[in-house]
């Protein structure tokens, strides 16, 4: 098969003393998200598009939360990771498209730095990767500003 696709969500808690990383940029806040690693929500949900559009499981098979290796381990070490998996495989990604979910903080000043991060890691052409943001207009966690969520779609193409 020559293409594949997969999607990828995550979703984490914003809390006090803790850093708010997206997309392998710090983002200054005054909360940040709660998780084993640095709970970075939207390479987690590029992490898992990756993964699951070759059928390879989830981050939490392949970096499970009760493994002290990965204990605030930044998600950029572990977008390698899987980048790597994906190569062995045979695939290259052709292009990702993903949104953060936030009511604050305002994402658009970061949108450029988190696509130069991805593309650098990922060893892709920034033009092929799209960073959108968008509010829950109030409702649930997100909306509450108690939560960010991510989604992501990621095409893989066979090398």
């Amino acid at each position: 098969m020559p293409y594949r696709i997969g999607i990828g969500h995550d979703i984490h808690k914003l809390v006090e003393e803790r850093d708010l990383w997206l997309g392998g940029v710090k983002i200054p806040f005054d909360k940040g998200l709660l998780g084993h690693s640095d709970a970075d929500a939207l390479i987690h949900a590029i992490m898992d598009a990756m993964l699951g559009a070759l059928a390879l499981g989830d981050i939490g098979e392949h970096f499970p939360d009760n493994d002290l290796s990965y204990k605030n381990i930044r998600s950029t070490e572990l977008l390698k990771i899987v980048n790597r998996i994906i190569d062995d495989k045979g695939y290259s990604i052709s292009n990702i498209d993903c949104v953060i979910h936030c009511e604050r903080p305002k994402i658009l000043p970061y949108k450029d730095s988190i696509r130069e991060i991805l593309s650098e890691i990922l060893m892709l052409d920034k033009n092929r990767i799209s960073v959108k943001a968008g509010t829950n207009e109030g409702m649930d966690s997100v909306g509450a500003a108690l939560a960010i969520s991510c989604d992501a779609v990621v095409l893989l193409c066979k090398k």
